[in-house]
């Protein structure tokens, strides 16, 4: 297996996560990122994983001229999984046209190359906020997309007409668009893992944070919600276990078996678990006593979602394998190593 692959924004979260899952099998990975929201040092960890250097851009995807560049010199590229994109929603409510710049030019921008090759592949990383708050749980792919609840979201939704707009005139090229939950963890080694780049937006980062001492306390936003005890519950998903569906759908679409040429799965345990719950976890399985505080609801929350899973079990041949013990306890070693300056 020695496709080139292109993964934008691979030195992220979960492309560095997919980086080593595909070097592992063989794949001759190129990385493209900016560094705006992640370290040069990922790449270290990376290679200590893999014992393999996949090749490295720093390129900003917004200046068109560069994508350019990059797929001229780049011509032999197989695939590409297109992770590169700012994900953080109260920022994106913020600063909207920095969040519509950066995850949609960049898309067309990629896109515009890709139709240029007789055959094209591409993922996308999208996410369960193009569903709002469900209609009825477990959500599956033919819920309805919601109205966006911020430009973040929006820009996942619009990112997927984009797609599906141009696979409808486009029939070299063919796409999958992967719609995540909640992903956590790091990688077992605690080489790579979640950084957070300042105060984190994610639950599992502030709870690792405050377990370590960063942080005084962790709040949880609201207690008064129609579950099981109150507050939000949501699918956490293992990081190495999203990983590992970019390497089943990557090689869904080299192995020609898509049915359309633009599909879309969700991606989750098919579990839901509530906020305190992942704190109640976090404590058991690392023995650390977590301090928090309930607070008000935070804007733009749903109440729950959770993932059904079947048409990724089916069609993919993927299930998530990790459950919510071991990926907090992944996540806690990589906190416990970032916290002792060897990252």
């Amino acid at each position: 297996m020695n496709a080139k692959i292109l993964v934008t924004g691979g030195l992220g979260f979960i492309g560095s996560h997919t980086v080593v899952a595909l070097q592992e099998i063989g794949f001759n990975v190129v990385v493209i990122d900016n560094l705006s929201n992640s370290s040069i040092e990922v790449l270290e960890g990376i290679v200590k994983i893999t014992q393999q250097r996949p090749t490295f851009e720093q390129i900003d995807l917004r200046e068109k001229d560069a994508v350019n560049r990059f797929f001229e010199k780049h011509k032999d590229i197989d695939g590409v999984i297109h992770f590169a994109a700012s994900k953080a929603v109260g920022e994106s409510v913020e600063k909207p046209l920095l969040y519509y710049e950066n995850n949609l030019s960049t898309l067309v921008y990629l896109l515009q190359e890709l139709k240029k090759k007789p055959n094209a592949n591409f993922i996308f990383s999208s996410s369960c906020t193009v569903y709002g708050q469900a209609d009825e749980l477990p959500i599956n792919e033919n819920a309805p997309v919601k109205k966006a609840e911020s430009p973040y979201g929006n820009t996942k939704q619009i990112g997927e007409e984009i797609i599906s707009d141009t696979c409808k005139i486009e029939s070299g090229l063919k796409a999958i668009s992967l719609r995540y939950f909640n992903p956590i963890g790091a990688h077992p080694s605690a080489e790579i893992g979640e950084l957070p780049i300042g105060k984190p937006q994610n639950l599992v980062p502030f709870i690792t944070q405050t377990a370590i001492g960063m942080r005084d306390e962790l709040s949880v936003f609201g207690n008064d919600y129609p579950t099981r005890d109150g507050t939000c519950i949501r699918d956490y998903i293992h990081v190495m276990d999203l990983a590992q569906a970019h390497v089943e759908a990557l090689e869904r679409l080299l192995g020609d078996k898509t049915e359309t040429n633009f599909e879309l799965f969700n991606l989750g345990t098919g579990n839901g678990n509530t906020v305190l719950e992942v704190i109640n976890t976090f404590q058991e399985v690392t023995k650390v006593n977590l301090p928090y505080k309930i607070i008000g609801r935070r804007k733009g929350d749903v109440v729950a979602a959770f993932a059904d899973t079947e048409k990724a079990n089916k069609i993919l041949g993927w299930k998530a394998k990790r459950d919510l013990s071991e990926a907090l306890k992944s996540a806690w070693k990589w906190q416990q190593k970032l916290s002792m300056g060897k990252n």
